[in-house]
């Protein structure tokens, strides 16, 4: 059974359905172009043409699309638009698509060209568009010329010279006769250049016959500006072309609005122009020149329309008479105000702000027949032309109903006088009406009345305008669990705001311990408020006394500060080496914090076990990107020599580099560093390096380099244990951490 032909509007919702396919993911243009070249031909339907020649037009424009990628694409193209085109009896609006397409294309096509001089089809075919479409430049539509303009717009920029000195290594977009190399079998410079000159004088011979057509007019001039600015070379012949153009020429005919309307187009066209290329090139030396030329093209054009919004001149009568004022009557004053009192009973706040008795108006609902930003704008422009005495008798013919309402809901309610809401002449109605109950009455009502109506009833009953006052209800309570997720959600969107932060292009000066955490909100200032919530925020808090076990199981499991410790020692292990400055500032903070916590521990009378985070951290750092160094790595260098302190712990995890013979090197030459630039753990280094000499045979080399310098007694004394070739004894057995 044949598949039922689907109808054109069904086809047409497909392609746009393609159409959006690659406006989200342009890597399926190439599929998409290729599978819609046969059905957008030039023996389709007029409408598939249509959606074709828009849908190339938008391709080949939109800056998604790379440069490389639509050159790839316009060659699969060309053949069906140099057949569209070609077309005597072509749609104007599939035309002037292709012409759009076109321009857009040739630039490409000619950088391909440039580089594939074995691809003679693709140059003929672009050749041939070009031919047609300069051919029906003077004798297509309005619309049609425009795109011709635009078409020989780009034709003389890319056969002309550009201002780049080396355009293969420069803007791809900048394409111009300085790619062509030599003998270049195809393209000929000297030719394809005086091609580009006879268009630009056929562009400019627009102006020169200062043409009345405004649309032409104004295309031509909206295309001057890029050629000026990237064809230097053009910029005098075009400057002298628009200097002499006279665009207000139109207006020595009689003015018609018609008339009035393209002359304004074309001098608003041409002064823009003049006034952008002056701005862009301060130095130029027809400068003065343009000013002149603008200030005399907005004195005439002054001259011109202004002339109908002058005072009508005194007319002379014939028989030489001096003509009397005539006789006017008084202007009729403003109209009136009137504001009538609201009549008894309930009213809404439409009918308090309502001054007009007009029951159409009443009615008419602005909200469902107005926009709202019309609405907007009409009451802005209104309100700015009131008259301001108006708008006070206005508003306080508010205020006067606000209070005649407020002063009616406060007087005393007398039941027995109450009116009972029934005409006096209607005696068919009957109402079941009860005599009004005291207040005494009321409250034995409300006594016996169950509890879940009694809440009914207490319910404040909003009369007329006046508003019960809102209170939000109390933020649930937090128990130690809920406080410490939300506070590890606030810590995780901090670190990932400092993710998205470079580090700063100059580096400044750290300020020290005492730095303020916020100065600024750059990414320091962000590591400092991390690192000091975690050391500082909750110090003196997580101490708990000796004897105090129960509380002290219940604080540990509820402690924010190890969280956020968590959460940095995976921050810094992400990228350690770009990140090794926030693991040393927040082990400092730590340190800091400890010695700190012990000064103030220490007059107490009670014993109190004080934690240790700073030794703690530190190994754990160490552990963790120790086993990703590498031979010339300089992280453990540097991470170890800004530490605050270093324990003996820490050394132990430097001894143990020694494992790896590739890491041997690194470690003697970090330990001797410290050696030299750090006297206060001098002994710790020499003491590890010692320990490596009697441990590691492959690092005895290199360390008792550093010991015959520094320890010769314990070369010598090792030497003389060792008796023969027996192995000498290690002095890790004797050695004292100081």
């Amino acid at each position: 059974m044949a598949t039922p032909q689907l109808s054109v509007p069904d086809q047409i919702r497909q392609l746009e359905d393609a159409r959006k396919l690659v406006l989200g993911n342009t890597s399926y243009y190439s599929q998409v172009l290729r599978a819609t070249i046969p059905i957008i031909g030039p023996s389709s339907q007029v409408e598939f043409r249509r959606w074709g020649a828009d849908f190339l037009a938008e391709t080949f424009a939109t800056p998604a699309i790379p440069p490389g990628q639509k050159e790839t694409l316009s060659l699969i193209v060309l053949k069906t638009l140099q057949l569209l085109v070609e077309d005597p009896n072509q749609d104007i609006l599939v035309l002037r698509s292709v012409i759009q397409t076109a321009a857009s294309i040739y630039p490409l096509a000619f950088r391909w060209i440039i580089n594939n001089s074995y691809d003679k089809d693709t140059w003929e075919h672009m050749t041939a568009i070009k031919t047609r479409i300069l051919q029906i430049w003077d004798t297509a539509p309005p619309t049609i010329q425009i795109c011709c303009i635009k078409f020989a717009q780009r034709v003389v920029l890319a056969q002309t010279q550009s201002i780049n000195p080396e355009p293969r290594r420069g803007d791809l977009l900048d394409i111009s006769l300085l790619m062509i190399p030599q003998n270049h079998p195809i393209l000929d410079a000297p030719k394809l250049e005086a091609e580009a000159t006879g268009l630009l004088d056929r562009m400019l011979g627009i102006l020169q016959d200062n043409s009345s057509e405004a649309l032409i007019v104004d295309a031509t001039l909206n295309t001057l500006s890029v050629l000026v600015r990237n064809r230097p070379a053009t910029s005098n012949r075009i400057l002298n072309t628009v200097l002499n153009f006279n665009p207000l020429k139109l207006a020595n005919s009689p003015i018609t609005p018609k008339t009035k309307v393209l002359v304004k187009s074309m001098e608003k066209t041409t002064r823009m122009l003049l006034m952008h290329l002056s701005r862009r090139n301060p130095q130029n030396p027809q400068i003065g020149r343009i000013q002149q030329y603008i200030e005399r093209l907005m004195r005439s054009r002054a001259e011109i329309f202004d002339e109908g919004s002058r005072k009508r001149a005194l007319v002379e009568h014939a028989d030489g008479l001096d003509a009397k004022r005539q006789r006017t009557g008084t202007a009729p004053p403003p109209p009136q105000l009137e504001i009538t009192p609201l009549k008894p009973g309930s009213h809404t706040l439409a009918d308090v702000f309502t001054f007009t008795t007009n029951d159409g108006l009443k009615r008419f609902n602005v909200g469902d027949n107005v926009p709202a930003p019309l609405a907007a704008r009409i009451s802005v422009t209104t309100i700015a032309r009131i008259d301001p005495q108006l708008l006070d008798r206005a508003i306080q013919g508010v205020r006067d109903r606000l209070k005649v309402l407020y002063e009616v809901s406060q007087e005393p309610v007398n039941p027995e006088t109450v009116p009972l809401d029934v005409e006096e002449d209607d005696d068919d109605y009957e109402p079941d009406f009860y005599a009004a109950e005291d207040t005494e009455q009321i409250l034995n009502k409300l006594d016996s009345s169950p509890a879940g109506e009694r809440n009914e009833l207490e319910k404040p009953i909003l009369g007329g305008l006046t508003l019960p006052t809102f209170r939000l209800p109390p933020p649930p309570t937090l128990n130690p669990e809920q406080a410490a997720k939300v506070g590890q959600g606030s810590i995780m969107r901090v670190l990932g705001t400092m993710r998205t932060l470079e580090d700063p292009a100059i580096k400044k000066a750290k300020a020290g311990m005492n730095r303020l955490a916020a100065s600024s909100y750059d990414r320091d200032s962000w590591i400092t408020i991390i690192t000091r919530l975690a050391t500082r925020a909750n110090a003196g808090l997580d101490d708990v006394a000796d004897e105090d076990e129960d509380n002290k199981a219940i604080s540990s499991t509820t402690r924010l500060s190890d969280s956020i410790r968590e959460q940095l020692f995976n921050y810094v292990l992400e990228d350690f080496r770009k990140r090794i400055e926030v693991g040393v500032s927040w082990l400092s903070e730590e340190w800091y914090n400890d010695k700190v916590q012990q000064q103030f521990a220490s007059p107490s009378s009670v014993s109190r076990n004080i934690p240790v985070h700073y030794e703690k951290w530190a190994l754990r750092l160490l552990d963790g990107f120790i086993p990703y160094l590498h031979s010339q790595d300089k992280v453990l260098t540097r991470f170890l020599s800004e530490l605050p302190e270093l324990t003996p712990a820490v050394f132990s995890r430097v001894k143990t580099l020694c494992r790896d013979p590739d890491l041997v090197n690194l470690a003697l030459t970090t330990l001797y560093y410290l050696v030299m630039l750090r006297p206060p753990v001098r002994d710790l280094a020499l003491d590890v390096i010692q320990d490596i000499w009697s441990d590691y045979e492959d690092a005895r080399p290199i360390a008792a380099k550093y010991l015959q310098r520094w320890r010769p007694g314990f070369l010598e004394a090792a030497q003389q244990a060792v008796p023969g070739g027996e192995a000498p004894v290690g002095a890790g057995a004797t050695a004292v951490v100081t």
